[in-house]
């Protein structure tokens, strides 16, 4: 299997509008080999995970600095969840309080970082996570050769039901339970197989 390259979603979140952190921190990412998508600001929670999931990320970075992290990461959180995608890193950083930190961690959320907080630290803290995440995750991992197999697993999770069928010109999914029935589109990174997602409630069919 070939490793790919980790992809992570900056985010600005809520009113804030001091993104100048945020794009140092992207910038960072990029050069140490990450591809990395900037939102913008001003994004919603929902903006922000409906991007995740169509970018199929492997980590939500949100600065925040607004005061409104212990509403915003939670959110972030559930919605990524609902959309199945319970495999992503969610970090950040931001003015935070050391007991704010406590509680978000202890809700799942990862490493967050304070200011003085150097980028090769927060380079190594999301590459340790996802070399984990490979161990964990056996061949639905993030050195697999193609992003079909993430969303295979996290279909799994969803409680869909996942059919292989014989390769055609490379992976297929049928996103109709997972995107609202958007109907079938093409992996860009998929090969060597095909398959299909159907709704849990036909898994006996």
């Amino acid at each position: 299997m070939s490793e790919r390259k980790i992809r992570v979603l900056v985010a600005k979140p809520g009113l804030d509008g001091h993104d100048r952190g945020a794009k140092v921190i992207a910038a960072a990412l990029q050069d140490a080999g990450m591809e990395v998508i900037y939102t913008g600001l001003h994004q919603t929670p929902e903006m922000i995970a409906t991007t995740a999931l169509q970018e199929d990320v492997d980590v939500v970075a949100m600065s925040i600095l607004s005061g409104a992290h212990m509403t915003l990461f939670p959110r972030v959180q559930q919605l990524l969840q609902e959309k199945g995608m319970t495999d992503v890193l969610i970090t950040g950083g931001g003015i935070i309080p050391d007991e704010d930190v406590e509680k978000l961690e202890a809700l799942g959320v990862g490493r967050l970082f304070g200011p003085g907080t150097t980028t090769a630290e927060a380079v190594e803290f999301i590459r340790d996570w996802f070399e984990q995440r490979a161990e964990r995750a056996g061949t639905y991992g993030p050195y697999a050769d193609s992003r079909a197999d993430i969303g295979i697993s996290r279909a799994v999770r969803a409680g869909r039901r996942v059919e292989r069928r014989p390769a055609v010109a490379g992976w297929r999914y049928d996103y109709a339970g997972r995107c609202g029935g958007r109907g079938r589109r093409r992996s860009s990174r998929a090969r060597l197989a095909a398959c299909r997602v159907e709704a849990g409630a036909q898994a006996g069919a």
